[in-house]
């Protein structure tokens, strides 16, 4: 029994009052302070108190309502109960008690034997148990805790034989990615937070710097490079919250003193907590604190009984201890990572000198090479071999080496060596060398004879050089030479052609073109100058036919007289007879005096009337009797005016449509087509823009008194992609708004949504809506029809590719049926 003076808890599970009152009055009979009884009445209750673990034995009666004790006992232990329980029977149950026993039961007690001795046996018996089972309990976990320990060692151990493995005949350029591998297997194995190598500087100085990590993504970022022992600069600070560098230093001052003095005695550093450094160490405590750093495990990295750096594993999470069976399989890995890097650098030392020499012997890009005279056999540098595509490991023999020749070169190569071995001169050559890859190379070998001692050979030894990108550039300056001859002879031949467009050109000043349908138009015009035809010219707005006309009138015999223009479509259908014929005073209301009509004005000279068209039909059959006759009368005259006038006629309206409408006579059609000019609008000939734009650019400059030196790209292909509904003239008005507005001496241009003035459908959008809006209505009216008679492309005056390409800019589709 207990002695100490804590209660005994005891829980009395059955639903008879009279055994709950006996066994109670037993205990409390037995001493008040040493139990505290508490009872259960029915199986629910019952299984939850002694469920909840807080008693220190149980009294089960057998026989509950429900269910047996025995069940409630085996339910509780499933929850995982430890609380002994003493099962209490009748005098004719006589399995129950190995029923309990099995069930988990520590004592059985009949009601029939209830006593004060009989109660005290059993609870010593069962709280014995307890114990016994609680020291067993302990043992097994005692033991499963080390065979657990033992399996991690053994995991460790793989672990390590494993990174031990990945070493062995290691390629030297892979020891550092098999290192961080390596650190980032032992931490994780490990739990461990940060794994750091530090290695000494091998340029003379006494830094050691950290050449390779392992920590978290989230860890504090390391400066680079970062003297481990020796501080650098003038301040130290910690700066956490930045993301480089994490600290600044203290000039002349070692953060880590104490573990450095160990390290160069080749000792090894365990710290599990900073506090139990001791004092000497007070500095390299205060730098683990401000590293975060709460235990950490530094080995010396030795090679040839030298310190070369150290290995640290740190936890910055939580303190740990350093067992010595882990302290010697961590000083196992920082022994094989020294071997490896002493390995890496010797390698690096070897390959170092290597490619000096490489480098001392490629310097010129040219490879050296010696023949043996005696066996014929070939020495070559790696450069040499490289510049034919050789095998650094093949053997060489100077038949071999000619199968590396172009076949054409063999043969010469073969006797030129051979008549310079027999004379002892030297020998140069420029050869093909045809490649494994099928490409040919141009080589040039110069070397001389050696003759050796009686005991040696004779031997014939020279540098090689590659010639091919100076034959490559000798071929393309000879293509260039050949290419600029039969442009000289192409300038010659065109020359011609190009002082007749020159001077057809200056014949034309106001007139700015280059494409090839101007360029006939003009011819046209020197054409029929001279003559005294009559002339239509055709043409959208603004497509410059006045300037046509003008050009006739320069060139033709009357340059000297006047050249008279009239707008037909400007004067009122009531004043037009008068302004071209004239009038005597009083022929009509208002006319108060005489006028010379336009025609008298421009006798012996040019009559231009613009915008024909719009002529009443009145005064196209008196300006027909002009043409045929040159005769005609002012109005309120009888007298008949004779006049010698030649007549130029423009128009942007379609005569054949105004002929079949019964708007435009025939006769006078036909009178005014002697000779027809049709101007294409400017979207057709997009190769005049350019000079048109700097023409107008010229213009403007002396007006408006700015340079212009450049236009940016997409300006100009922004004005060589619109269409132009107003041609030259809109095209002038868009340079002359961008003369205005520019600010420096490149061009600002923005091409706006302009609306035709004094167009009804201005209203309606701008020019592409206006646009679109007259080639549906023409499609709808041609009924869909593109090209061929009455289709939409004549009734516009288009070609059919002018018009298909208009309508895809426009997004004009023909609507399904």
């Amino acid at each position: 029994m207990q002695t100490n003076e804590l209660p005994i808890k005891v829980l009395l599970i059955g639903e008879d009052e009279e055994d709950f009152r006996r066994i109670a009055t037993l205990l409390l009979e037995m001493s008040a302070r040493r139990y505290e009884i508490r009872r259960a009445v029915d199986y629910a209750s019952g299984l939850e108190a002694l469920s909840g673990g807080s008693f220190d034995v149980c009294f089960l009666d057998y026989h509950l309502r429900s269910q047996t004790g025995v069940e409630l006992l085996k339910e509780a232990r499933s929850s995982g109960c430890t609380t002994p329980v003493i099962l209490l029977t009748d005098i004719g149950d006589h399995g129950a008690f190995r029923e309990a026993m099995q069930a988990g039961a520590a004592d059985s007690l009949r009601k029939d034997e209830i006593s004060e001795s009989a109660i005290e046996r059993s609870i010593r018996y069962a709280m014995d148990r307890k114990l016994i089972h609680e020291e067993l309990r302990r043992e097994r976990e005692h033991r499963r805790q080390a065979e657990e320990s033992l399996r991690e060692q053994l995991r460790f151990q793989t672990v390590l034989a494993e990174i031990s493995a990945r070493f062995v005949n290691l390629s030297p350029n892979l020891v550092d990615t098999v290192i961080e591998e390596a650190q980032r297997m032992i931490c994780g194995f490990l739990g461990l937070d940060r794994s750091t190598l530090w290695q000494a500087s091998r340029a003379g100085t006494s830094m050691t710097l950290l050449t390779h990590i392992h920590q978290p993504a989230d860890g504090p970022p390391i400066a680079e490079p970062v003297d481990l022992f020796q501080l650098s600069t003038s301040e130290w600070a910690l700066q956490s919250s930045e993301p480089t560098p994490i600290f600044r230093y203290i000039q002349g001052e070692a953060y880590f003193p104490w573990v450095a003095e160990r390290l160069k005695s080749g000792l090894v550093t365990l710290v599990s907590k900073a506090e139990d450094l001791p004092v000497e160490a007070s500095m390299d405590r205060e730098f683990l604190r401000r590293f975060g750093t709460k235990s950490t495990a530094v080995f010396p990295l030795m090679e040839g009984g030298a310190v070369m750096g150290c290995l640290s594993f740190d936890s910055m999470r939580e303190e740990r201890d350093w067992p010595e069976s882990l302290v010697e399989q961590l000083r196992f890995v920082a022994q094989i990572f020294a071997h490896a890097i002493a390995r890496a650098q010797a390698d690096g030392v070897v390959r170092e000198s290597a490619e000096r020499l490489s480098l001392a012997a490629a310097s010129a890009n040219a490879g050296l090479w010696s023949l043996d005279v005696n066996t014929w056999r070939l020495w070559a540098t790696d450069k040499a071999r490289e510049l034919f595509g050789i095998d650094p490991d093949a053997v060489l023999t100077f038949e071999k080496f000619l199968e590396y020749l172009h076949p054409e070169e063999r043969g010469r190569i073969r006797e030129i060596v051979q008549q310079h071995i027999a004379s002892g001169t030297e020998v140069s050559a420029e050869y093909r060398v045809l490649r494994p890859d099928g490409s040919v190379r141009w080589m040039a070998s110069r070397g001389r004879i050696y003759r050796g001692s009686p005991g040696e050979g004779d031997q014939l030894m020279g540098v090689l050089v590659d010639l091919t990108e100076r034959k490559q550039m000798e071929e393309q300056l000879q293509a260039r030479l050949r290419e600029i001859e039969e442009l000289k002879k192409q300038l010659e031949e065109e020359n011609i052609n190009l002082r007749e467009e020159v001077n057809l050109l200056s014949r034309h000043k106001d007139i700015v073109a280059r494409s090839d349908v101007m360029q006939r138009i003009l011819l046209q015009v020197e054409q029929v100058a001279p003559t005294g035809s009559t002339v239509l010219i055709t043409g959208e707005t603004g497509t410059g036919k006045g300037l046509i006309a003008q050009a006739i009138h320069r060139l033709s015999t009357r340059r000297s007289r006047p050249f008279v223009t009239v707008n037909c479509a400007s004067l009122p259908p009531t004043l037009i007879e008068s302004e071209l014929f004239g009038r005597e005073k009083g022929a009509y209301t208002g006319a108060i005096s005489r006028m010379v009509g336009r025609f008298e004005v421009a006798d012996e000279g040019t009559l231009f009337l613009d915008e024909i068209g719009e002529l009443p039909l009145e005064v196209q059959a008196k300006l027909l009797r002009v043409l045929e006759s040159g005769c005609f009368e002012r109005l309120g005259s009888t007298r008949t005016v004779r006049v010698n006038v030649r007549l130029l006629a423009a128009t942007n309206r379609d005569i054949d449509h105004l002929v079949r409408e019964g708007r435009f006579r025939s006769d006078l059609y036909y009178r005014l087509s002697v000779f027809p000019i049709s101007i294409p609008p400017l979207r057709e000939r997009p190769e005049d823009i350019g000079i048109l734009v700097w023409a107008f650019i010229h213009q403007f400059e002396k007006e408006i008194g700015k340079h212009i030196r450049s236009i940016p790209k997409r300006s100009m292909e922004a004005l060589q992609h619109y269409p132009w509904p107003g041609n030259a003239r809109e095209l002038r008005n868009i340079i002359e708004h961008a003369m205005i507005v520019t600010r420096g001496s490149t061009l600002e241009l923005h091409l706006p949504s302009i609306r035709a003035p004094g167009d009804a459908a201005s209203e309606a959008g701008n020019l592409q809506d206006v646009e679109r809006k007259h080639i549906l209505k023409v499609l709808q009216e041609a009924g869909w029809r593109i090209s061929g008679k009455n289709g939409a492309a004549e009734i516009l005056g288009l070609k059919r590719t002018t018009l298909e390409s208009r309508m895809k800019k426009l997004g004009i589709h023909r609507p399904k049926a």
